[in-house]
């Protein structure tokens, strides 16, 4: 599942030295690029990924992401001797500065307005299954292997936004368990609980997603922003609320050309060629 080699985006001159990063036409692919280790995160990726994702915020070319990690494994999460080992001796201000950046990675990815497909073989732990449950969608195969590990190391199970966002995912239920429990949830039960949109064969996974990414990238990408914006705010809006949000959010898609270009292709029988404005 290792991508091919590096291409610096034009995000800004964004070069990575923590995770690969590579471009075709206006997909982007993160790869986390530890496979000796499973991937896993440490203080400098969370920082670059963080740092990545606020790039991506006023990144023009690049109309969708795609996340996934090298050696067929997705991220074992944080490294146990690189981040947990040093955690255990700072002291509650450091430890909440630490906790903040890790929150600002998910912050990052949901403001962002490239959706984001997660592309998951293998172990996807701890903060690798936080990265995917903030993806806008996630494809996984068989051998996925999910678990929010954090009872396992005497933590809480709320953590970079683990109690808000999985229960809108996969239900209150299922995500008190998981969280609860730390037990590993496999790829096929994953898909059936709604936390994989697809199960795919794993020599398959990346390019599945990349080609799905490919398709939302050559569409009407500001209506795709706004759709991701949308998803995000209702959350904490009552029925009357979005519903009053999402018709001035239809209104100013409506004043876009890529909403002429639809129907000017309809009336003529073709199909739309998108530009994203």
């Amino acid at each position: 599942m290792t991508s091919a080699n590096p291409v610096t985006l034009p995000l800004s001159g964004f070069k990575p030295q923590h995770f690969q990063l590579a471009v075709a036409g206006k997909v982007a692919t993160v790869t986390l690029n530890r496979p000796e280790k499973k991937n896993p995160l440490t203080f400098e990726s969370y920082r670059e990924l963080t740092d990545f994702f606020l790039a991506a915020q006023k990144e023009e070319e690049v109309k969708a992401i795609v996340v996934t990690g090298a050696g067929g494994n997705f991220s074992s999460g944080g490294d146990v001797f690189e981040i947990i080992g040093p955690l255990v001796a700072m002291d509650t201000k450091d430890l909440l500065k630490f906790t903040r950046m890790t929150g600002e990675l998910v912050k990052t990815m949901r403001a962002c307005p490239q959706p984001v497909i997660a592309a998951i073989d293998g172990i996807c732990a701890g903060a690798g299954a936080i990265v995917a449950m903030a993806s806008d969608l996630r494809f996984g195969t068989a051998e996925t292997k999910i678990a929010f590990l954090f009872n396992r190391v005497g933590l809480a199970g709320c953590d970079m936004g683990a109690c808000a966002m999985l229960p809108r995912i996969i239900g209150q239920g299922r995500a008190a368990e998981l969280l609860y429990t730390g037990r590993v949830l496999k790829g096929e039960e994953a898909e059936r609980w709604g936390f994989l949109n697809r199960l795919i064969a794993r020599d398959s996974v990346l390019a599945e997603a990349q080609a799905l990414a490919g398709e939302l990238a050559d569409g009407p990408t500001f209506a795709n922003a706004m759709t991701k914006r949308m998803l995000e705010m209702e959350w904490a809006m009552s029925v009357e609320s979005a519903i009053e949000a999402e018709a001035v959010a239809q209104a100013l898609c409506m004043q876009t050309e890529d909403f002429a270009r639809a129907y000017h292709a309809f009336a003529e029988k073709r199909k739309p060629v998108f530009e994203g404005n």
